[in-house]
């Protein structure tokens, strides 16, 4: 296993790091505690959860997730083995069922006091904030749009007091974004800067073979400011798996019990996926190790958020950090980018 260390701090962490959120919907207990068992004795020694999680959530399994990763670390008394993340949730109607009054103080500490509990420990390693609270283009929006109603008012300032306490009563060590734009994460660190508040260390938003839209603003924030990538679906849904390829549909997959989980499905996204399996076919890799290989290599990715829902994706995923890709392959992935620029944002 290659590792890295999260900007800013001294935490190790794996460039692979334990994705989650089919844990309690599509793997039950015992299989997630066989993909965390697998997973450590490999070196991946990154864990990221959500209060959300598992996906697509609804009341019945909210936050089952990460009571199974608290059974995990009660049974296996390894929590000291993990660099543990996890998020609160954004507000919206995907997420009534969860609160609807956003990131207040009170909303903060709720979800975080629910998530130690859950998980069975006394403090979180990286906090994260899942999704912006305001009208923002993310989830595969490719464009800003304003809204006049919007009622939001910017309150990055209490977000960052709040979680201030929080780190000065030991419950989280450090804070991350998830889904921000450029504005969003320029804001968080220049309040940091000028406030003397909690520094944002990383950023968790997607980022694939079909979906590069990062580089266009972030990445120079990224580097620039050392806010560091957590890349999350580097498979797109599976779908850079190969295994939807020539209008397959397999059982149990993602695509098949959620069919509305279409992000990285349409036709754009189609050719471009064919045209890199065949620059995977003519290199000798499979699709998977072509597209996880891209984006674990990438300068501003701290690391790479794999998934799986069976152990032989789980070993084949953990695996491709130890695949380099040359240059000569690195050029045909842009050219064919270059063609087909970002069709799954």
């Amino acid at each position: 296993m290659k590792y890295t260390t999260i900007p800013h701090t001294d935490i190790r962490v794996s460039k692979i790091c334990l994705g989650t959120m089919t844990w309690g919907n599509q793997n039950t207990q015992e299989e997630g505690f066989e993909q965390m068992d697998y997973a450590l004795e490999k070196g991946v020694n990154f864990f990221d959860s959500a209060e959300l999680y598992p996906v697509p959530a609804n009341v019945e399994t909210y936050a089952d997730t990460e009571r199974i990763i608290g059974h995990w670390f009660t049974q296996r008394k390894n929590r000291d083995k993990v660099v543990l993340a996890t998020k609160i949730a954004g507000p919206g109607a995907y997420t009534a069922h969860i609160r609807t009054t956003g990131f207040t103080p009170d909303s903060l500490r709720e979800a975080l006091e629910g998530s130690l509990m859950r998980l069975k420990t006394d403090y979180i390693d990286l906090y994260q904030l899942h999704w912006p609270e305001r009208n923002a283009n993310f989830f595969g929006k490719r464009d800003y749009t304003q809204d006049e109603n919007e009622q939001w008012e910017i309150n990055f300032q209490q977000i960052l007091e709040t979680l201030d306490g929080f780190i000065n009563e030991g419950k989280i060590k450090h804070i991350g974004l998830s889904n921000e734009t450029p504005w969003g994460a320029m804001k968080y660190l220049t309040l940091s800067e000028h406030k003397n508040l909690p520094r944002a260390k990383t950023i968790q938003n997607p980022y694939s073979l079909l979906n590069r839209t990062f580089e266009v603003g972030n990445a120079e924030v990224s580097h620039r400011e050392q806010l560091g990538l957590l890349a999350y679906s580097p498979l797109a849904f599976g779908v850079l798996s190969g295994k939807y390829r020539g209008g397959n549909l397999p059982e149990k997959s993602r695509l098949k019990l959620f069919p509305r989980m279409k992000r990285y499905s349409g036709n754009e996204a189609v050719a471009a996926t064919e045209a890199y399996a065949k620059i995977a076919e003519k290199h000798r890799l499979s699709l998977t190790q072509l597209a996880l290989a891209f984006v674990t290599d990438r300068p501003f990715v701290t690391s790479n958020i794999i998934g799986a829902t069976t152990m032989e994706q789980l070993a084949e995923n953990i695996a491709t950090a130890n695949v380099t890709l040359s240059d000569e392959i690195l050029a045909e992935i842009d050219a064919v980018h270059n063609q087909i620029p970002n069709p799954a944002p």
